[in-house]
């Protein structure tokens, strides 16, 4: 039995990932499943950003088929409507208390469910689809994990994902295409193409300064965030759209945002991937190309172990010498360690190596449940 109506809610705490991931979500259920999906969300205008469709100064609105409404937060006091058979909080947002009792005066409660955030560390899967009793209402809330093992939910992928990712890299016209739309020169031969998505770090200035003194040209796309800023006392100005920036063997060039089909082209386009959070880091990973992750920054540097479990984790089918490069450039992003040039250089000794793993690990984690389906299977065994 499938239930008719899904409601999603989504606070924007770390700017696009939780928009991103929701939606992402939000259309796989509607377009997939056949699920009437309503998706809440405190920032129209970021989600906006991404999905150019929606129309960030309406409050409610259809967009592929999923009713999007603008949503004051967990301590608003929004008329929401408490009629939907499955109740998803993204990350763990929290839900408005008027919404929580009336949920319990359903005759028929609906299924609640935290979307949690993705990890690699061994104790996700032992936690992964467990019930929590709310401390004070007769409510009960399952905590689902995405992850990367087969007992968690596995990860978000549209069914068509893998057939559209090939088709575009073994087609040189539709990567031109990419490049107009973006408004950006083609990579000419020989270059390492790179996109840049990352939060504030102590890194960036050491890295851009090992690409623009190496032998090998490196073009890099940045899309707005953190880099843009942290990028400007290098360049001696702002970095702005149209206005590409070259020092040495360094091109690099800003582009606005783009609707989420699009930055998935340019992850599949790039030689190289830096994303940051959740959804650019699984999309990476859905690319088929190396991919450098940087991890959301958290209170006592508890990200770090969320680093080294997915560095232990990706680099175990990689060659020890292989392994080691990725791992130390990676612990050095995320400011575990410090960045030197040299952990750059040894990363692309190994770069061909890296191409390849991407793409067995791709295939590796298709084998895995995907999460939109393991949530609608988990909530049709409740209802």
């Amino acid at each position: 039995m499938k239930p008719g109506h899904w409601d999603i809610f989504c606070v924007v705490v770390d700017n696009y990932g939780d928009a991103g991931v929701a939606w992402r979500l939000a259309r796989e259920l509607a377009l997939e499943h056949g699920i009437a999906v309503r998706l809440y969300c405190d920032r129209l205008r970021t989600l906006a950003s991404i999905v150019p469709a929606i129309d960030a100064s309406r409050d409610g609105q259809s967009v592929d088929g999923i009713d999007v409404r603008a949503w004051g937060g967990p301590s608003a006091n929004d008329a929401i409507d408490a009629d939907a058979d499955v109740v998803i909080d993204i990350f763990g947002c929290g839900l408005p208390e008027s919404l929580l009792v009336a949920m319990t005066q359903r005759p028929r409660q609906p299924v609640w469910n935290n979307a949690e955030h993705l990890s690699a560390e061994s104790w996700v899967a032992s936690t992964h689809a467990l019930p929590s009793r709310h401390p004070r209402l007769p409510l009960v809330r399952y905590f689902f994990f995405p992850g990367f093992s087969a007992g968690t939910a596995g990860l978000l992928r549209e069914r068509d994902l893998f057939s559209r990712r090939d088709a575009f890299q073994s087609s040189e016209v539709a990567r031109a295409s990419l490049w107009r739309r973006l408004r950006l020169p083609p990579p000419g031969p020989g270059t390492l193409a790179v996109s840049l998505f990352c939060y504030a770090n102590h890194s960036l200035t050491v890295l851009v300064d090992a690409w623009a003194e190496q032998s090998r040209e490196v073009f890099c796309i940045v899309p707005p965030g953190a880099a843009w800023p942290a990028l400007q006392p290098w360049m001696g100005g702002p970095l702005q759209p149209g206005r590409p920036f070259r020092r040495g063997r360094l091109l690099i060039s800003a582009i606005p945002f783009v609707a989420q089909d699009d930055y998935d082209a340019l992850l599949w386009a790039c030689d190289l991937n830096f994303v940051r959070g959740e959804d650019s880091f699984v999309r990476a990973q859905w690319a088929a190309r190396p991919l450098v992750w940087h991890a959301y920054p958290q209170a006592e540097d508890a990200h770090r172990l969320k680093v080294d479990a997915f560095l232990a984790r990706y680099g175990k089918a990689l060659p020890a010498g292989g392994a080691d490069a990725y791992r130390a450039f990676s612990r050095a992003w995320n400011d575990v360690t410090p960045m030197y040039a040299d952990l750059w250089r040894g990363l692309m000794d190994f770069h061909a190596t890296l191409d390849g793993h991407a793409r067995a690990w791709a295939q590796e984690l298709e084998r895995l449940p995907e999460f939109a389906n393991s949530l609608a299977q988990f909530v049709s065994d409740r209802v």
